[in-house]
């Protein structure tokens, strides 16, 4: 891989690592310790979306991390770079939305979840261009 490579496989990885043992827990926690609250306020159906969602695309940062590990041009390594930024963006947003929403958290954040999908759609096109250009 280029030295001045927009990205290497490292990144995506720490980022699969985290969003992956940080999805496990939170999955958990909503099966376990919230469970009784969230089904009281009607919300276990929207922490387990971001469960999903958040523990979905930690492996597709997992699988762009193993992608990047053979050689690719920098337009390819560019563009792979703004998927893992949306895709990590998503996860916070999306996710991290729906789970403050079902906790309680303030209503201003209902359009946060949105943003965060179309960030997450962001990563799967970039993706796609990225591997157009590899």
């Amino acid at each position: 891989m280029c030295e001045n490579a927009a990205m290497n496989h490292r990144l995506p990885l720490l980022a699969a690592a985290l969003f992956g043992a940080s999805g496990v827990v939170a999955g958990a926690f909503g099966a376990h310790a919230l469970r009784p609250f969230l089904l009281e306020r009607g919300m276990l159906d929207a922490w387990q979306t971001g469960v999903h969602y958040h523990l979905l695309h930690a492996v597709a940062l997992l699988g762009v991390a193993g992608w990047l590990r053979g050689e690719r041009g920098e337009a390819a390594l560019r563009r792979a770079a703004w998927a893992v930024g949306c895709w990590c963006a998503g996860i916070v947003f999306f996710s991290g939305s729906l789970y403050l929403l079902a906790t309680g958290g303030p209503a201003w954040l209902g359009p946060v979840t949105p943003l965060g999908g179309v960030a997450l759609v962001a990563g799967w096109l970039w993706m796609g261009a990225a591997a157009r250009a590899s």
